[in-house]
């Protein structure tokens, strides 16, 4: 009699979720043995061969070619059948094949070491099933006990009186070993053993351990890891029991301990300050964040400010300058003013430059944004900082001016530092960061000379573009600054 077990797509480790099937190493119809590989998978890392634990007749196949599957779908199913109670296997009993392949995998426990890395540590299955003997109720076993010795089906037990003494170990307690006596029945005469993957039955192996004499605590005794380390537990207290005039003591109930000190000051995550942990927090999680950085000479970008405002009207500020030069990068390099649909698992190019621009205020951080950025000459740029910046100190904000940004610009050189590796303002993909501009030495020219030198650094979220990309952006944007000129050609 087969069962028909199904095997799903493991997790395949480091956080991958999905998988690709590249190529089926079987077919429905073919006779697999117990880790023998059934199909070649790509993941986001490298092509994977993946090993079934189960040894019978492949019934059912799931996924084509080219599909993506995600971890724990059912890859295919196997029919197991238990080996005959005697003589030859009854006219269509089980499937052709799978008895063989069902003795080749339950009767050692050496087919396990195809062993694929993270194998087993999703989920368990939920449909597995244990393996119910071929002959009817009560039937005897060969070599073993006649029907009244005989446990009933599902009891755990499968050898007879053999298992029924008292104290005797195996099904009731996980993790408790009995040497097989003599016989010339199968040793299992149930099949395979039921183990959740081949890494659990190689951790029994390395540890001289029997999974037949172990009681899984899985759906239908299906034997997990827990199992086997708590039957590897129990064998070393055995080995090392307590010395009997030592009195034993109940442990005390697990308290919750905070990581933080139980002294000190405490200040709620709530508010503004909490909404931008909850942001900044989700940034690290979700973005994967590199930085590239480089000196420049402003002294040039610094007259040309000074010119402006000589020439009357409206002073610029420095920072409505940047904001051009940005823009003016975002339209050369326009990767960076994009988002990534993480459902969609699809980059979403912006055509709008809504800017955003990092400001300090007593309640916290605040990014509020300047629509339509690209659109804006550097008197408006002005106007509009000056506007948002007081609304940021007041407190008068609307949720409509601190959402909604495209890219942001960070002047960090305000506190007087001169670099940083700030954390990308989610949902875009990244930041330019600006430092304090002081006199340095600096090549001139072909001679020493001190200038006016500022740090930039560009954080970028590197699914949206690689590091070419970034470096572009980057230095074109020193360019502009150390020769405010190049920007007529945008102009």
């Amino acid at each position: 009699m087969a069962q028909v077990l199904e095997f799903k797509l493991p997790d395949l480790g480091e956080g991958l979720t999905e998988a690709e099937i590249v190529r089926w190493l079987v077919q429905v119809g073919d006779v697999v043995a117990v880790d023998q590989p059934v199909v070649e998978v790509e993941t986001a890392k490298a092509m994977v061969e993946v090993p079934c634990p189960y040894g019978g007749v492949v019934t059912a196949r799931f996924g084509e070619e080219g599909e993506e599957l995600p971890v724990g779908a059912p890859l295919l199913t196997v029919a197991v059948g238990a080996p005959a109670s005697g003589g030859d296997a009854p006219a269509g009993g089980g499937l052709p094949g799978a008895e063989e392949a069902s003795r080749a995998g339950s009767g050692t426990t050496e087919g396990s070491g195809n062993v694929l890395v993270g194998y087993g540590t999703g989920a368990p299955p939920a449909r597995r099933r244990r393996v119910r003997a071929a002959g009817p109720l009560g039937a005897g076993t060969p070599g073993g006990p006649s029907a009244p010795g005989h446990p009933a089906p599902g009891s755990g037990r499968t050898h007879g009186a053999a298992r029924t003494e008292p104290g005797a170990v195996g099904f009731r307690e996980p993790g408790v070993v009995q040497p097989a006596p003599a016989r010339t029945a199968p040793l299992h005469a149930e099949g395979p053993v039921p183990v959740i993957s081949p890494l659990v039955r190689r951790l029994a192996r390395d540890n001289g351990l029997d999974l037949r004499e172990l009681h899984g605590s899985g759906p239908d005794g299906l034997i997990l890891r827990a199992d086997v380390e708590q039957a590897l537990r129990a064998a070393t207290a055995r080995q090392a029991p307590p010395a009997a005039d030592t009195p034993v003591r109940p442990s005390p109930a697990p308290s919750r301990v905070s990581s933080a000190p139980a002294d000190g000051v405490r200040t709620p995550l709530k508010g503004v300050r909490g909404a931008v942990a909850d942001k900044l927090s989700r940034s690290r999680r979700e973005i994967p964040d590199a930085t590239c950085w480089v000196d420049a000479d402003a002294t040039e970008l610094m007259r040309a400010r000074a010119a402006m405002n000589a020439a009357g009207g409206p002073k610029i500020s420095l920072l409505a300058l940047l904001a051009r030069i940005c823009t003016a990068a975002l339209a050369r390099f326009p990767e960076l003013n994009s988002t990534v649909d993480t459902e969609a698992r699809e980059i979403v190019r912006l055509d709008h430059v809504h800017l955003g621009f990092a400001a300090q205020t007593e309640r916290g951080l605040v990014v509020p944004v300047v629509r339509d950025a690209h659109a804006r000459d550097a008197e408006s740029l002005t106007a509009e900082f000056a506007r948002l910046t007081e609304a940021a100190r007041t407190g008068t904000l609307t949720p409509g001016e601190l959402t909604g940004g495209t890219f942001t610009l960070n002047n960090y050189g305000v506190f007087g530092v001169d670099g940083s590796t700030p954390i990308i303002n989610h949902p875009e993909a990244a930041m330019l960061g600006v430092g304090r501009i002081v006199p340095k030495p600096w090549v001139h020219e072909g001679e020493l000379a001190v200038r006016q030198v500022v740090q930039l650094s560009l954080t970028f979220d590197h699914r949206v573009c690689d590091g070419g990309t970034a470096g572009g952006f980057l230095r074109y944007v020193a360019d502009c600054v150390e020769q405010p000129a190049v920007l007529l050609r945008t102009l």
